[in-house]
């Protein structure tokens, strides 16, 4: 009797039960995107900054309100629209949010915040 063929089944098919159960665990999102990307791409498509800001402003809004996690770059996005609109205290306060979230961040958000009062476009 070869028990290789029997062996091979019943590891075949353990192999295809791990997978279907895998499928079965759909891990929630580490961010909350909302429109982020969107109006990322319309930044650089020179769309309106006002109406990106209040979009951001307003998905900033839902994200907190699901007790979700910000990604990475939203409130700089933001402070570059700030910034680009004149509101240099707003575009402080957004720079300094990401700092805090993504610490990882501070050299090029303290590069914006040097550069911000001397007409340097970000």
């Amino acid at each position: 009797m070869n028990i290789a063929p029997v062996a091979w089944r019943n590891g075949a098919g353990l192999v295809l039960a791990s997978v279907l159960l895998a499928g079965c665990n759909t891990p929630k999102p580490l961010y909350q995107w909302e429109s982020y990307q969107p109006q990322v791409y319309e930044y650089f498509n020179g769309d309106s900054r006002q109406e990106q800001a209040l979009a951001l402003e307003r998905d900033l809004e839902k994200i907190k309100a699901k007790n979700g996690a910000v990604p990475p770059g939203y409130h700089a996005q933001l402070g570059l629209l700030y910034s680009s609109l004149g509101k240099h205290d707003q575009m402080i306060q957004q720079f300094n949010a990401e700092k805090a979230l993504f610490p990882e961040s501070t050299t090029y958000m303290d590069f914006l915040l040097s550069n911000a009062g001397k007409g340097v476009k970000p």
